[in-house]
Parts: C-alpha cells; sequence; structure tokens
C-alpha cells in the first residue's frame, strides 16, 4: 500500500487548486499503473465514475467539470482501496456476470468471466436434448452471489433452480440479486453443497472450492486477501469439493441430466477419475476463452440417452 501522504496527492492535479474529472481519472490511472495494477485506466475509470455516480457516457462529457472538495475526498478514498489490492468489484459492491449486474458482499466470490464458461456448457447440454423452454429442474450448489443458478434462469424460462450454501450471509445476497433480477422461481437453502437437497434434477452446476490449502498464499492478493476462504480452500490438493459432489450427485440427477462443474487449472484428469469411479459419465472440458480445460460435463451413466 503507497503512503498516507501519496494517496493524497491523488486529489491534487501537480499543485494545483482545480483538478477535473478527466484529470483526476488520469492521476488514478497513473498511480494504479506504478502499482502494478491490472487495467489502470479502466479501474480508473470506473471508480471515478462510481464516487461521483457517473457512468461511462456521463463521465465523458463532464471531463471538463472541476471537482469539489468532497469529490475529490471520495475519490481519495476509494483509490486508497485500491491501492490496497482491494477489488474494484468489492469497492463498488457489485459486478457483471453472464450481462446481469449482481452484487456481491464478503461472504461471495467475485464472479469471473471463466466461470461463464459453465453456463455455456449448461446451455449447450439443454439444447442438446430439448428446447429450452421445457420445464426443467436445476441445482446450484455453493451459489454464492447466485450467478451461476441466476445466469441459467434468465436462459431458461420454465426451469425451476435451489441455489445452496453454507453462509447465511451469501444466501442474502443470492436472494437478492434474484429478487432485483425478477427471477421468481428460484429458491436458496443453507447446507453444505447438496446435503439438504431431495428428488430429480434436470441439471446440477457447481463452482465448487478448489484451491489447494498449500496454495493459497500465493493468490494474488486480490483474490487472497479478500475473497471468502470457505469458497477458495479445497483442501490439501483441492479435490475435496469435488468428492463431495462425487459421493451425492448421481442419486440426485434424473433420467438425463446433467452435472458440470467448473475445473480449477489441471484438475481436468483427476475430477474426471472421481466422476467415474461415482457412476457417472464425463465428457471432454469445455475449455474457456484462455484455452483452459474449465467446465467439465458428466451425465448419470445408468440413465438417460
Amino acid at each position: 500500500m503507497m503512503p498516507a501522504a501519496d494517496i493524497a496527492t491523488l486529489t491534487q492535479d501537480r499543485g494545483a487548486d482545480a483538478l477535473t474529472i478527466a484529470g483526476a481519472r488520469r492521476l488514478l490511472a497513473e498511480k494504479f499503473r506504478a502499482a502494478g495494477i491490472d487495467s489502470p485506466e479502466l479501474d480508473a475509470r470506473i471508480l471515478v465514475g462510481h464516487a461521483l455516480s457517473r457512468d461511462h457516457a456521463a463521465l465523458a462529457a463532464a471531463g471538463a467539470r472541476v471537482l469539489i472538495a468532497d469529490e475529490k475526498d471520495a475519490i481519495a478514498a476509494l483509490a486508497h482501496r485500491r491501492l490496497a489490492h482491494e477489488p474494484v468489484a468489492r469497492i463498488i459492491g457489485g459486478k457483471e456476470f453472464w450481462s446481469l449486474n449482481l452484487r456481491i458482499n464478503a461472504a461471495t466470490l467475485v464472479p469471473r468471466p471463466e466461470t461463464e464458461t459453465v453456463v455455456e456448457a449448461a446451455l449447450a447440454a439443454i439444447d442438446a436434448t430439448g428446447p429450452r423452454s421445457r420445464m426443467l429442474r436445476i441445482a446450484d450448489l455453493g451459489t454464492g452471489s447466485g450467478a451461476l443458478l441466476l445466469a441459467l434462469l434468465t436462459e431458461l424460462p420454465n426451469a425451476t433452480g435451489i441455489g445452496t450454501d453454507t453462509s447465511f450471509d451469501a444466501l442474502v445476497v443470492a436472494r437478492g440479486n434474484a429478487q432485483r433480477l425478477g427471477v421468481a422461481h428460484a429458491a436458496f437453502v443453507a447446507c453444505d453443497m447438496a446435503a439438504a437437497l431431495g428428488g430429480s434434477f434436470d441439471l446440477i452446476v457447481s463452482n465448487p472450492p478448489y484451491i489447494a490449502s498449500g496454495d493459497i498464499a500465493a493468490l494474488a492478493p486480490e483474490v487472497r486477501d479478500f475473497d471468502p476462504r470457505a469458497a477458495l480452500d479445497g483442501g490439501p490438493d483441492g479435490l475435496d469439493g469435488y468428492r463431495v459432489i462425487a459421493a451425492t450427485v448421481p442419486a440426485l440427477l434424473g433420467p438425463g441430466g446433467t452435472l458440470i462443474v467448473e475445473l480449477g487449472s489441471r484438475q481436468a484428469p483427476a475430477v474426471t477419475a472421481l466422476f467415474s469411479a461415482a457412476g457417472l459419465g464425463p465428457s471432454p472440458p469445455r475449455r474457456d476463452l484462455k484455452g483452459v480445460p474449465r467446465a467439465l460435463m458428466a451425465r448419470n451413466a445408468g440413465k438417460g440417452p
């Protein structure tokens, strides 16, 4: 973190009293770049916009306006947090996922673009077996902010879904996201993965904790210091969550039902072996935009086509 005296210079335009909106964005981007923060210009734009309650177009239109003291202070406070490596999404309290604006809190992961690969794989599996308009029952194990479940329910008009999480605080956020997005056919329950679920599901998705316990200290500070440990720690080898899924999900999948999980880097062979041993039939994993095997699909080998 940069010293407080240096943070204060974020509200000063090279010693001049007048600092415009455009000038504040430039100064923040310079500080962020010097601190080694990725996407410094984007972060500066988002944080200045958040401090001033203006979107991108409004910021650009008002770029020449001179900031008042309270606005400078608000921008400096947000910059201080980002320079401490707090993620922008946590500073502003939300993140876009699958074109949905989701709120987050300290109990939830920040939804990440690579997790959209799970949504893509799930929709492809649904499309391969029938129309999206049919009645479907979906579960999201470890739902967090509700990102996976809500993305799927917005694409599947007649589906009903249930999200589980051990964190009551996370479930409050997920339920609030569902209400704000107008997704009435989502329910949420506190339990460990599938422990409280029963009946038959057409689709089960999960982004379980998959970081090996010993690797967490080496993660980027944005993840290590701000994401909830319980949502990261997958046990000594990173596979504890997948073992729970392998032990519980086969009994919950209906005829032709599909399980799709997010994978950590280089975990595809081990998770494939776990699911195969549990009587599931895995398919080759779907890769994310970086080419990493990210979403593994499996069906109950004894059911469906």
